[in-house]
């Protein structure tokens, strides 16, 4: 069982997590763990399965999908849910209203839906995947590059489950440096998983690039890919100017992961927020709500 913190309600609330059982008995029995070695994790089953959603064979889930796990429509741009295929329902976009967009340049805003967990004045030898299993920035992002630029800072890990609106997008206006990729397996990021694989974020297929914000200093996106994610999708174009709120790009199906670092005495992440992750729990936070402000 999952529990976060819903910040509107002030109340913990269970996760409903799409494979629930599947996704215990792989990761936690020696013939889970035998297959998921063997298979699972391999990006040719990833790749198979991203086909079939792209296939129209797919579109037959998604009402399904939609009633079991309670998803509102009513914020997304195609409302009748005539999607083509499952990827096309998966990567719906929301719309202006359903997502507000804090504009005040002093508030740091979420860069998408999901459920988020901070660490503050990191050390970037010894970052937290849970409590007990550490990795290093420079496993995480290949370089220690980037070091002096975000030791002592803060890292932010927004979780996306497979429920989720899976766009992400740039919190500030700014420029983006070009997308640097890294090749790696497959594993889920789902508590479940990283509580049982160690440096699973250091494992994983992930993209990084640096976005040189007008508010809030150099900031770190590290895009995280999982279990059956067909791709990681950037839309941005490198070097040229964006506006708080532009989208950067999305992730097909399968649950994901943005992780983001932040320079020290930048934000002020909300208290509520960071009380919440020192006790174990992640916050749900939706695209474009203020979750931080300027110091």
């Amino acid at each position: 069982m999952i529990q976060y913190y819903n910040r509107k309600t002030g109340k913990y609330e269970t996760e409903k997590v799409a494979g629930d059982r599947y996704l215990n008995w792989i990761y936690s029995s020696p013939i889970g763990m035998t297959i998921l070695e063997l298979l699972v994790k391999k990006k040719f089953l990833s790749a198979l399965f991203g086909r079939y959603c792209d296939s129209r064979l797919s579109a037959r889930k998604v009402p399904k999908f939609i009633s079991q796990f309670d998803i509102d429509m009513s914020v997304c741009e195609n409302k009748d849910g005539n999607f083509k295929n499952f990827n096309d329902f998966f990567i719906r976009k929301i719309t202006k209203e359903g997502r507000p967009i804090d504009l005040n340049e002093s508030s740091f805003i979420s860069a998408g839906d999901g459920r988020l967990t901070v660490y503050d004045n990191i050390d970037l030898d010894n970052l937290v995947q849970v409590k007990g299993l550490t990795y290093s920035f420079k496993e995480l992002l290949g370089t220690s590059e980037l070091y002096d630029t975000f030791d002592k800072g803060i890292c932010m890990i927004l979780r996306l489950c497979p429920t989720d609106y899976h766009r992400f997008h740039f919190v500030d206006s700014g420029t983006c440096s070009h997308t640097k990729k890294l090749k790696g397996s497959y594993y889920s990021v789902n508590p479940v998983a990283l509580n049982k694989k160690e440096k699973l974020f250091c494992e994983n297929k992930r993209e990084w690039s640096v976005f040189k914000s007008d508010n809030f200093g150099d900031i770190l996106y590290l895009e995280v890919g999982a279990t059956f994610v067909g791709s990681i999708i950037q839309t941005y174009e490198p070097g040229v100017r964006v506006s708080k709120g532009d989208e950067k790009g999305y992730f097909k199906f399968g649950g994901s992961t943005v992780i983001m670092f932040l320079q020290k005495d930048k934000i002020k992440i909300d208290e509520d927020i960071l009380q919440q992750s020192k006790l174990g729990f992640e916050t749900k936070v939706n695209f474009g709500e203020k979750i931080g402000k300027r110091i």
